[in-house]
């Protein structure tokens, strides 16, 4: 998606009544500008006119924000950002369809506003009656729009949870839309894991993302709770071409081969839901997997070089596959090394994630690291929380599968999981999921 220029009258969904204008347009102080654009060019590389070109866009889409309301939720194809605050929610007790759509419209509403460096409603932090709470809790005035996105998903148990139509429904529930299959090495904390609701917050200022998640769960309060969140930072993945490839935790590069925004077909085929995939207000949406990834750094800092390399299949420092070439050169699996075995080893992850070794299957990712403090050990609490979007959950699934022998998985723990389904965009005026109860 392409960064839009902030409205200062935006058309979202109908304002709560008794609200007036204020705003937390203004842009940032140059210090302060300058400290953004240094955090933006994280990862990327400093001599290069390419990197700082992309820099600029990155600054750019920061200062003017994208918009909320379109054919799919920002989020997803928008270049990626520096940071991430994802947050589970469960619907509280005895809520209704009722209780359900308003929440949905009042998080739209405020999210509409938000992503354009608005404060959650128009009286805002400041704008409001002095004996009262503000609306919103200001630690975000001053700062522009950050490229702010914010994506909005359904989990298996909004629609049915222990045989239960809560919500009236269950009949429109996509038939993939269930909880994850259990693979090899999950360690799945329940507490850490699903959700009746999601939302993704990503922007390039961490304070902006923390701002997003921190107001809509007080807008939800009596109607819905936190169950879990997570930070990230440092994307582990690239959306545009002219975005560097990250490093993750273990220093390599990654997300070298993951779907691009411009690439429409690989969209088309791989991420967005058809309207003949069924149900058909999922049509243009799309499918959610968040997985908590616990890298075990220090065991996997104790690796050679040599034997790191052959485990993921690419070299650590250029990030090229050990078939030879350059980053973005296609592996040749059929390459051999000096010693006639493959140049690629048949258990590295690179081979094994593979569209060829897959049916084709593609996903487009969005992880982020994450550092959580020490463990009980005294070890970094670290890891990868992975994010994929997909036209179908069974895309997921069938790439999980397939690297249960991926050599990798020594060195990684999945402590947590869940999958959603995203509705498409909302249009102008109305708000996201409102197909599912039209």
């Amino acid at each position: 998606m392409s960064p839009t220029a902030p409205d200062e009258n935006p058309t979202p969904a109908a304002e709560p009544a008794g609200s007036s204008g204020v705003s937390r347009r203004g842009l940032l102080t140059g210090l302060a500008i300058g400290a953004g654009a240094a955090g933006l060019a994280v990862g990327a590389s400093l001599g290069s006119a390419g990197s700082i070109a992309a820099r600029a866009k990155d600054r750019e889409a920061a200062e003017a924000g994208y918009a909320f309301f379109g054919a799919h939720q920002a989020g997803i194809k928008t270049r990626v950002q520096d940071h991430l605050h994802f947050a589970s929610f469960d619907m509280m007790e005895r809520t209704d369809r009722d209780d359900l759509v308003a929440l949905l419209q009042d998080w739209s509403y405020a999210a509409s506003r938000l992503v354009q460096g608005l404060d959650v409603s128009a009286t805002g932090a400041v704008g409001g009656s002095p004996e009262a709470p503000p609306d919103d809790t200001g630690e975000a005035q001053g700062l522009t729009a950050s490229g702010l996105t914010i994506t909005f998903g359904f989990g298996p148990t909004l629609f049915e949870a222990d045989g239960v139509d809560r919500y009236g429904i269950a009949a429109q529930r996509p038939a993939g839309l269930e909880k994850l299959p259990a693979f090899l090495g999950d360690d799945l904390d329940p507490a850490t894991s699903g959700g009746d609701l999601c939302i993704q917050a990503c922007a390039d200022d961490p304070q902006v993302a923390v701002h997003a998640i921190r107001n809509l769960s007080r807008i939800a309060f009596g109607r819905a709770r936190l169950r879990w969140s997570q930070l990230g930072f440092g994307r582990t993945s690239r959306t545009a071409a002219d975005q560097s490839t990250p490093r993750n935790l273990f220093g390599f590069k990654d997300g070298t081969a993951n779907i691009l925004a411009d690439d429409t077909a690989a969209l088309d085929e791989h991420v967005w839901v058809a309207a003949s995939d069924r149900p058909d207000w999922m049509a243009g949406g799309s499918y959610l997997v968040a997985r908590k990834i616990a890298m075990l750094v220090e065991t996997w800092d104790r690796v050679r070089l040599s034997e790191q390399n052959s485990i993921i299949g690419r070299e650590k420092g250029s990030g090229a596959p050990l078939s030879g070439g350059r980053e973005f050169t296609e592996p040749d699996f059929a390459a051999e090394a000096a010693d006639g075995t493959p140049a690629i080893p048949v258990a590295s992850h690179v081979r094994l994630a593979h569209p060829d070794f897959n049916d084709g299957t593609r996903i487009l990712r969005r992880g982020y690291n994450f550092v959580d403090g020490n463990n009980e050990l005294g070890r970094l609490d670290a890891g990868l929380f992975f994010l994929s979007f997909q036209r179908s959950p069974e895309q997921f699934v069938r790439l999980q599968r397939s690297l249960s022998t991926d050599v990798m998985n020594e060195y990684l723990r999945h402590v947590g999981s869940g999958i959603w389904a995203v509705p498409p965009g909302a249009a102008p005026g109305s708000y996201v999921g409102a197909g599912l109860f039209a």
